[in-house]
């Protein structure tokens, strides 16, 4: 389970790096539920298609550094790239854990820290 789970991820973050929001989002429950802890939570497929609208403004560029999986979970450590709302790109640290459900990600705990 957890391997596949992996090539889930990696194929719906192939997906973002193209731009392909919506063939990420094909790999989502529609009830998918995503906390970004210390900001805000988005609840529903709608909710992170509005998200991606305004936060990639640009596909981001990110570097998974490690992929781990047990059981229904995926967490994926590595560095993100992404423009602001000025165009100006800001480096990040991440730490996303995944949970999925059927095939499907379901849950997103997200910590995002902006390098310095």
């Amino acid at each position: 389970m957890g391997e596949n789970n992996k090539a889930i991820l990696e194929k719906a973050n192939a997906a973002i790096t193209k731009g392909n929001y919506e063939g990420f989002l094909s790999f989502c429950t529609d009830d998918t539920e995503w906390t970004f802890v210390g900001d805000q939570t988005l609840r529903g497929k709608e909710a992170v298609r509005q998200y991606m609208a305004t936060a990639y403004i640009d596909p981001p560029t990110f570097v998974v550094e490690n992929l781990i999986a047990e059981g229904e979970f995926v967490t994926a450590l590595g560095q993100i790239s992404m423009k602001d709302k000025d165009g100006k790109t800001i480096d990040y640290s991440y730490c996303d854990v995944w949970r999925f459900r059927n095939g499907k990600m379901t849950e997103l705990k997200a910590f995002v820290i902006e390098k310095q």
